[in-house]
Order: structure tokens, then C-alpha cells, then sequence
């Protein structure tokens, strides 16, 4: 069964949207800045590339997967696109850190 929670939340004094989605064999969570997107591996950073588009990715696994807003603001970044890149974002650094560059 699907499941689609959508979460407004303020980071830094800035609105952002977190986007929860999760099916029976699996789950993509998000959260959409002004400048950018932070979000799990199931967004291809390398088709964001092309679109010159902020990307912070983080991936999860079978053990530990990234299923809410909360999971991906404490993982680490795993990819980053060039813009993302360009803002300070770098692999290694925390989801949370990621976004407050993406306000």
C-alpha cells in the first residue's frame, strides 16, 4: 500500500518541504529548498546534473533506510551535483548541514 506524507517544516527561519513516500517493497523521502534539493538515492544526482540543479544525496540501506524527513537531515552526504557543489555541499557532511545550504 502507498503512503505520501508531505511536511512543512522551518529550518534556519526558511519554509521547506519534506515529501515522505513509501510503497510495499520500498520508500524515497525529500525535502525541497529554495535553492536546491536534499534527498535519498532514489534520485539520480547524475540526471539532476544535467538539469544544473542543486542535489544533495544521501543513501540508505537494507539495515538502515532513509524512511522520513528526520532520517535524511542525520545522514551523511554520499553525491552532490556541481551546483550543489558550488554552495558548500560536500560529501561527508550531514543531511541537515547540506540544507541549510540549500535555504
Amino acid at each position: 500500500m502507498q503512503k505520501v506524507v508531505k511536511k512543512e517544516m522551518i529550518i534556519k527561519n526558511k519554509k521547506v518541504t519534506g515529501v515522505e513516500i513509501s510503497w510495499d517493497n520500498g520508500q524515497c523521502v525529500l525535502i525541497v529548498a529554495d535553492k536546491g534539493l536534499l534527498a535519498c538515492g532514489a534520485i539520480d544526482s547524475k540526471v539532476m546534473e544535467k538539469f544544473n540543479f542543486a542535489v544533495a544525496v544521501s543513501h540508505g540501506t537494507p539495515e538502515k533506510p532513509l524512511v522520513t524527513t528526520g532520517d535524511l537531515l542525520d545522514a551523511k552526504i554520499t553525491e552532490a551535483t556541481s551546483e550543489a557543489q558550488n554552495l558548500g555541499i560536500i560529501e561527508g557532511m550531514s543531511g541537515r548541514e547540506a540544507l541549510e545550504k540549500l535555504l
